[in-house]
């Protein structure tokens, strides 16, 4: 039975056009190595008050906001470098998540995130500090721990 791995070429062609329309035609500030999931919600009230910086990774259900209607707030929103944005996460307008940082599945980012830490919760809080991440968030051992559960499966 073939899986959906052979589909792999016309969802990268989907994730293309669609960043081409919202830097093109939305004129938001996405550095082109950025991947996000097709899925990310980009808050199109002020576009280009996105900003997402080189080799970040936004999940799935993911929202990025830049306006708060209540308040009359029309601000821009900044996603450093390296970074990891879980899924379902919420950023609120005028946060800005600093480089190489990550933010846990589900977390609503009320205030800004300094570089190099993990966020989590609901408001999010600073969960760990000083962490090492390449690019896209992941953890410099990440794939040592893959290598290594593939040489235990191999073994079974």
């Amino acid at each position: 039975m073939r899986g959906l791995h052979h589909l792999k070429k016309i969802r990268s062609i989907v994730v293309k056009s669609k960043y081409l329309y919202y830097t093109k035609i939305w004129g938001m500030d996405i550095d082109p190595s950025c991947r996000f999931s097709l899925s990310a919600k980009f808050d199109l009230t002020h576009p280009t008050g996105i900003h997402i910086g080189a080799q970040t990774y936004i999940a799935f259900g993911t929202a990025i906001l830049t306006h708060d209607m209540t308040r009359g707030l029309l601000v821009d929103t900044y996603i450093g470098k390296r970074c990891f944005i879980g899924a379902h996460s919420m950023i609120l307008p005028g946060v800005n998540v600093g480089d190489e940082s990550i933010v846990a599945a589900g977390s609503i980012v009320t205030k800004d995130v300094p570089s190099r830490c993990i966020v989590a919760g609901n408001p999010a809080i600073i969960i760990r500090e000083n962490i090492k991440v390449k690019a896209y968030g992941r953890f410099l051992d990440a794939d040592d721990t893959e290598i290594k559960c593939q040489k235990a499966i191999a073994e079974r």
